[in-house]
């Protein structure tokens, strides 16, 4: 049960309220939006909270427990602080959302009703609905190290050990064409072989997508160029000139630890633990492991 602040109560209980809501989303690097239903401007805890956004909400439903508790919100991409270039860039994935029911006649009566984070956003022409969930989905998501063929260090952190500033691993090229926000052309990468960037990244160093990141999911050449697909557009368009960072891609399988980046004793998977059809495999007679006849591979 939530307890509200006193003049909060009293202004509820005299019958004629003057009501709004407030979203306030605090991205991962720590910058702040508020927006509001009212029809004009508010303020409180050093938060401007802009009216005339067009963002609205669903209606909110709690539940006791652990279950996660969801809601949308919805908006039209017309604020100068909320746009589609920001949303496809990703800077509001997983951001903090925290939903208030204020006074708009007088901001200190406020009772916090709901904190979650942004899950998935859909975008659509001039407008956008983001998946607001509640903090429990974080009990939901796993913690720690499991049993995997797979390595789960990320390339390069302090686990991998692997140097990607390393020219091996690393360089910076110039785009020559686009065809389209996620398919471009590229010189200065003549020293890597087809398929090598496939699974790096793309740092965009100049353009109007710099300092953005986005995964390669293919990697050809194309003569003296390299011809390089992203796995998502990216927020704006590419152009001639643009400059940007690539880096060798991985596959996370053993052989490719040991084969394309001589790390092998730093490979953080079990590329020997039995897999399913272990399960079900059965002993034969002269079998001198008596794994049988299915054995695994």
């Amino acid at each position: 049960m939530k307890t509200l602040p006193a003049g909060m109560q009293a202004h509820l209980g005299s019958g004629a309220t003057t009501l709004a809501w407030c979203w306030r989303l605090t991205r991962a690097d720590g910058t702040r939006f508020g927006f509001t239903d009212h029809d004009r401007d508010l303020a409180f805890d050093g938060t401007d909270f802009e009216a005339g956004s067009g963002f609205t909400g669903s209606e909110i439903k709690q539940s006791l427990g652990l279950s996660i508790d969801n809601l949308d919100a919805s908006g039209a991409l017309n604020s100068q602080r909320l746009n589609e270039g920001d949303l496809a860039a990703g800077l509001f994935d997983d951001a903090r959302v925290e939903i208030w029911r204020v006074n708009w006649a007088e901001t200190a009566q406020r009772v916090l009703i709901m904190a979650g984070s942004v899950g998935e956003v859909k975008r659509g022409e001039g407008a956008f609905t983001a998946e607001l969930r509640s903090l429990a989905h974080y009990l939901s998501q796993e913690k720690g190290r499991i049993f995997q063929y797979a390595c789960d260090a990320t390339l390069g952190n302090i686990s991998c050990g692997v140097d990607l500033s390393a020219s091996a691993f690393s360089a910076t090229g110039t785009v020559t064409g686009a065809d389209t926000a996620y398919l471009f052309r590229a010189s200065g990468l003549e020293s890597f072989a087809a398929d090598w960037c496939v699974g790096g990244l793309v740092t965009w160093a100049s353009g109007a997508n710099a300092g953005r990141v986005m995964e390669v999911k293919r990697h050809d050449l194309a003569g003296a160029e390299a011809e390089i697909e992203l796995w998502r557009s990216m927020a704006s368009p590419i152009a001639a000139g643009d400059s940007f960072t690539i880096t060798a891609g991985c596959d996370k399988t053993f052989a490719t630890c040991k084969a394309k980046f001589g790390n092998a004793v730093n490979f953080r998977g079990c590329p020997h633990i039995p897999g399913n059809r272990y399960v079900v495999s059965y002993p034969t007679p002269g079998d001198p492991d008596n794994n049988g006849g299915s054995r695994n591979s």
